[in-house]
């Protein structure tokens, strides 16, 4: 490891620090071999359900140098979304990272600065950012570079910070001082397994994305299946359960981010009020929101779901 890519790595640490992420990891662009066989049989057992993108791209999903063509670090990024405030305790709910802004606008902006950030300091670096939008393996990424482990209900964990972040990346062609993974501390713990309204969590480490409530909320288009009735908890929006229960959270820190902040009314909205909502509260209310991958439509559907 030569003396440039040491002082390269701390100026784009310091940087993305100065961006507002939470932490910043790096790894070297190769081919994520543990997670190939993982990858290929939660597919083959249908776990993605109608998600048919997840299928897509297999092994530029498994190779970042697929993905951008002479690459060879993988800068992992967090950024927190734990809100100061949360919805009030007699309305159905949405996922926290959902309140405010959608986090793929905020991110990608981040993200723009940084690379142009790294160009601007250390010259001509080429890459691409990536924020949930491509066959990218966020979190394995960002426990391969010491970010987190992943916890048992497949998200990323943190000690400091329990699991309430985004991960995005920056890969880049400029080799950089490279991180290390950490180990896991779920332990004997299985708070996760255990409150799973639906039972998504077949087993440690495994989510079946079919089962999860998130799923059904937010990439299932059909109608939800009767099966699950009465067990989605009151989630009309994605599904915070199994981070909510996960001990590490209580380390949770509330997010500087305003552009992450609600709309008041969000907030202030009942049951019955969800239940009365109108096309234009929603556009209102969930403008430049994550939400709107559901839409108005599907909002209802997941309401009336969770009404009968």
């Amino acid at each position: 490891m030569n003396s440039n890519h040491r002082k390269y790595t701390k100026i784009i640490k310091n940087e993305a620090s100065r961006l507002g992420f939470l932490s910043c990891g790096i790894s070297k662009a190769e081919f994520l071999e543990e997670e190939a066989p993982r990858l290929e049989k939660w597919l083959k057992n249908n776990m993605h359900g109608q998600m048919g993108y997840m299928e897509n791209h297999f092994d530029k999903r498994l190779d970042p140098t697929k993905l951008v063509p002479g690459s060879k670090s993988v800068v992992s990024l967090l950024l927190n979304y734990f809100p100061k405030e949360q919805q009030r305790s007699d309305s159905y709910k949405i996922s926290k990272y959902a309140y405010g802004t959608d986090y793929h606008f905020v991110i990608k902006d981040k993200l723009k600065q940084l690379l142009y950030f790294i160009q601007q300091e250390i010259g001509d670096v080429q890459g691409r950012a990536f924020v949930d939008s491509a066959p990218v393996l966020d979190k394995a990424w960002a426990a391969r570079s010491g970010l987190g482990w992943m916890g048992k209900h497949s998200n990323l964990l943190t000690k400091q910070l329990g699991s309430f972040y985004f991960i995005a990346e920056l890969i880049i062609d400029l080799e950089l001082e490279y991180d290390n993974p950490i180990t896991d501390h779920c332990g004997s713990c299985t708070a996760c397994i255990d409150a799973c309204p639906t039972k998504a969590i077949v087993e440690p480490y495994v989510v079946d994305g079919s089962k999860c409530i998130s799923y059904f909320t937010i990439e299932l288009k059909n109608e939800i299946p009767r099966d699950y009735s009465g067990s989605f908890d009151d989630w009309m929006f994605g599904c915070d359960v199994c981070q909510d229960v996960c001990p590490w959270n209580r380390f949770s820190k509330a997010h500087s981010e305003p552009l992450f902040n609600p709309k008041p009314e969000l907030l202030q909205m009942s049951k019955k009020d969800w239940e009365e909502i109108t096309e234009e509260v929603f556009q209102k209310i969930f403008q430049k929101s994550a939400v709107k991958r559901t839409g108005f439509q599907g909002l209802t559907r997941n309401i009336n779901y969770l009404k009968d």
